[in-house]
């Protein structure tokens, strides 16, 4: 009777990693090759074209107009508690605590920083392209907005690009782009492209952006992604250099918790041995002797000493006993 378990398709993927407690070898960096450089470079010219119709109010900020006053959250507002919940997948701080934890135990598991550091390098540069066009652009939103028709560029606002977009692809593709099997990339690919895709629209949806903010910050979310190989020998020197400083704190540290040596006395580092003469062999030297501590002053002999004589008796005094230095007969009187 056969009485063996099936194992799901979870059971192996957990007996898989409880065999990997070190980095696998197949795992390998990416590396900026062609394909990559021509994605790179069409990105950018497609980042460029945004850039340009929006600023020359071009038949895109039109439709931006026009979008903003079909009004979606109006149309369907039976959909809207949903996007209010699905939106939160672009924000900043839950989305990076989510695949930091992830990415965090993927380190502990295959003994390596690479990931963390990708993370952090990623986002690095997330802040600083986005948040450097944000403000070079100041455009307003579609709330805010004051001339209809308008660009709305150069007036204080922050929303070009979408950041929410920009981040969703950034975070969520940062687990393609850190896959170790060509299959786990393509999926991971496609779930993170769905995501972003799904942020972006749910923002037009609020009426928080234009239709052009969301088209940069897909392009500005992918750039990062496809310059990340270029961050890697950063990435890796990085890596080396905390690892020395891990291993010299651990080094310091188990210095500082080692006890300091005792110091022993003579007297009691090397106790006096005891030779049983029987059992030692004829012509067998003698062990040394402990050298022997005396009294500090002159030593003289007992026979030098000066007697030390009570001044007084110790007996107790008593009627009938004679006092000390007498005789019987001199004491006693004659009958």
């Amino acid at each position: 009777m056969r009485t063996e378990r099936n194992l799901s398709r979870l059971d192996r993927m957990f007996a898989r990693l409880d065999r990997e407690p070190e980095r696998p070898a197949h795992i390998g960096v990416p590396e900026m090759s062609r394909h990559r450089v021509g994605l790179f470079a069409g990105t950018l010219a497609f980042y460029l074209a945004i850039v340009w119709l929006v600023v020359t109010t071009s038949w895109l900020v039109r439709f931006d107009w026009q979008v903003m006053f079909f009004r979606p959250y109006q149309q369907w507002p039976e959909i809207h508690w949903f996007v209010d919940y699905y939106v939160v997948l672009g924000q900043r701080g839950p989305t990076a605590v989510m695949v930091s934890a992830w990415l965090g135990w993927r380190s502990w598991r295959q003994h390596t920083l690479r990931p963390l550091l990708t993370l952090g390098a990623s986002l690095l540069l997330l802040n600083i392209t986005v948040g450097a066009a944000k403000i070079g652009m100041g455009r307003l939103g579609p709330h805010y907005a004051t001339t209809i028709g308008s660009a709305e560029m150069g007036l204080g606002g922050d929303i070009f690009p979408s950041g929410h977009t920009a981040n969703a692809v950034v975070t969520w593709g940062i687990l393609a782009y850190l896959a170790s099997t060509p299959r786990a990339r393509r999926w991971l690919s496609a779930i993170s492209a769905v995501t972003s895709l799904g942020v972006g629209l749910s923002t037009v949806y609020l009426g928080t952006h234009w239709l052009s903010d969301v088209l940069l910050g897909w392009a500005a979310g992918l750039l990062i992604l496809l310059a990340l190989p270029w961050c890697e020998p950063l990435i890796a020197r990085a890596e080396s250099w905390l690892l020395g400083l891990r291993d010299r704190w651990r080094e310091r540290r188990s210095t500082a918790v080692r006890p300091a040596p005792v110091t022993v006395p003579v007297s009691l580092a090397a106790p006096r041995q005891v030779v049983d003469l029987k059992k030692a062999p004829v012509g067998a030297p003698r062990p040394p002797r402990s050298p022997a501590y005396l009294a500090p002053g002159p030593h003289t002999t007992r026979a030098e000493r000066t007697p030390v004589t009570p001044a007084g008796s110790r007996r107790p005094p008593h009627a009938d006993r004679l006092p000390r230095g007498t005789t019987a007969s001199a004491a006693r009187p004659g009958t």
